[in-house]
């Protein structure tokens, strides 16, 4: 709970200076690639968050596998170092991707279905999505078997279920009360 409490302190604190220099854009695209990274990458997460690992051998291995960064990314890896909070990056990129669409007004509509979306599917769960919000919305699918069918709409703190599996359940539960 801490960790994401000061993620979400880092974030802002990045986003505010990426702000006020003019290159939110670009270090939103750092971040993105930076979190998607250490979460396809066990061993690299498993390095920062060592304690064993010194903080120049973190540092030169993020240097390396980040060579192309914006020079405010490549600055938050050094104020997590003297802050030791270097085990906190993934969470503070996903944090800072999360506060930059926030404030773009986008919002990211996570849409689990039993198959890959179809194109059909796709204009229909955002015609939903309409309904719940007025922001830009960018959808992600997540393809989950145990639903059987249909799918579930998330947007922010809403929650749509279409799902076959959720209907079936309705009814089991109308079954045994009655």
């Amino acid at each position: 709970m801490a960790g994401t409490r000061a993620a979400i302190r880092y974030a802002k604190a990045i986003l505010s200076l990426a702000s006020d220099q003019n290159a939110a854009d670009a270090v939103n695209n750092d971040m993105k690639l930076i979190a998607n990274t250490i979460a396809e990458n066990n061993e690299l997460e498993q390095v920062l968050k060592s304690a064993v690992v010194k903080s120049d051998v973190k540092k030169a291995a993020l240097t390396q596998i980040f060579p192309n960064i914006n020079t405010i990314s490549s600055g938050l890896f050094s104020i997590l170092m003297s802050n030791k909070r270097i085990d906190i990056l993934g969470d503070v990129a996903t944090k800072y991707s999360q506060l930059f669409d926030e404030l773009q007004g986008k919002e990211i509509a996570q849409v689990t279905t039993a198959i890959p979306m179809t194109n059909d599917l796709e204009l229909k769960v955002l015609a939903k999505v309409k309904e719940l919000t007025s922001k830009a919305v960018e959808l992600e699918n997540i393809v989950d078997e145990s639903i059987l069918g249909g799918f579930i709409l998330r947007v922010g703190d809403k929650q749509y279920n279409a799902s076959i599996a959720n209907k079936l359940n309705k009814l089991k539960r109308e079954f045994t009360l009655n």
